[in-house]
């Protein structure tokens, strides 16, 4: 049986996040489903982790266990001809049977993209947040730096029962000018909503009604509701994630 590695990007826009639902199209359901009519047996697809409905991915990872013998170099075109167009398997490749997409990730890399400009976007409308105010970015990314770091990241997160929410952040930084601005943060794992509720938080520096030190009190006194609002998902991307060497041995 072959551990086969898949990095997938998609559009998030039409589907209830990666995770299989009972009831409502998910990015994992339309691989699953795609990648059985291709291998000829049904599989269970591991996701390095769960985005929520309306995240993109352009380097989501993912795993599957198949007896298919098609070659890796084919297996991700054939895929792509039997899933949406909004979803594209980028490249396959076979790796060791300990391999997981999510228990062996190192670190993953998101990007928030926000249109800053009176009127709002028509066109990529669905995949950036609109801030029709001027942002302050010096003080914005005064903030971000601030993130960085082994912290406890309570303040940050909505909805969870994870007892451990210390996390190392290892960049946090915007750039761009003018009415495009991307805030990319990385980190070894991410709270539930951790990168939406930061910049929510950031936004409100950069709105003027914080201050960047805001942040170092945030981290710590752990308090979800002192903290900003959580941003649209529609401007997050999962950009890559992060592992140590796995190529098959042979």
């Amino acid at each position: 049986m072959r551990n086969v590695k898949l990095t997938v990007e998609y559009d998030g826009t039409a589907y209830h996040g990666w995770q299989r639902q009972a009831d409502a199209p998910t990015i994992q359901q339309a691989l699953e489903e795609g990648i059985a009519s291709i291998v000829g047996h049904e599989v269970t697809l591991y996701g390095s982790g769960r985005t929520d409905a309306g995240v993109h991915a352009i380097g989501q990872v993912a795993n599957f266990h198949t007896n298919s013998a098609i070659p890796t170099d084919r297996l991700h075109h054939a895929i792509n001809t039997a899933i949406p167009r909004d979803i594209a398997v980028v490249r396959a490749d076979d790796v060791p049977d300990g391999f997981h997409a999510r228990y062996s990730a190192r670190s993953k890399t998101y990007r928030y993209s926000i249109c800053c400009r009176p009127v709002r976007p028509a066109v990529g409308a669905r995949d950036m947040h609109w801030v029709r105010s001027q942002l302050d970015v010096g003080a914005m990314q005064d903030g971000a730096a601030r993130l960085v770091g082994e912290h406890d990241f309570a303040a940050f997160q909505t909805a969870s029962d994870v007892a451990n929410t210390v996390r190392t952040v290892s960049r946090a930084d915007f750039v761009g000018a003018g009415e495009s601005l991307y805030f990319t943060v990385s980190a070894n794992g991410f709270l539930y909503n951790m990168v939406r509720a930061m910049v929510g938080t950031l936004i409100e520096i950069g709105l003027g009604k914080r201050e960047p030190a805001d942040i170092e009190r945030l981290l710590a006194c752990g308090d979800r509701t002192q903290a900003g609002p959580t941003a649209p998902a529609r401007g997050l991307c999962l950009m890559r994630v992060e592992y140590e060497d796995v190529t098959r041995d042979t």
